[in-house]
């Protein structure tokens, strides 16, 4: 059974630095998509820490964006603009 968590039933306390992990194929531009959909849903996108690692074999790119968080639906939203992304196979 998978828990739901809301504004008020989290076990985040907001505002907080939130890492998110976006994985996809090294011939995609991963990390301008990351920052492309952090640029919609943040107010201040530019104090945002991206670290970018490819895979063992180069075929995969892992961007891990850094970001002060203020709410649980802000989150929620990050990641549902992150899975529409095509490029994007996997979000953590």
């Amino acid at each position: 059974m998978v828990q739901q968590f809301d504004e008020d039933n989290t076990p985040l306390e907001f505002p907080c630095r939130f890492p998110i992990k976006a994985m996809g194929r090294a011939e995609a531009d991963i990390e301008a998509l990351v920052r492309a959909v952090l640029t919609e849903h943040l107010d201040r996108p530019e104090q945002v820490e991206l670290r970018v690692s490819e895979s063992r074999n180069g075929r995969f790119v892992s961007v891990t964006a850094t970001i002060t968080a203020h709410s649980r639906p802000q989150l929620d939203a990050i990641y549902r603009a992150l899975h529409a992304e095509e490029a994007i196979l996997m979000t953590l």
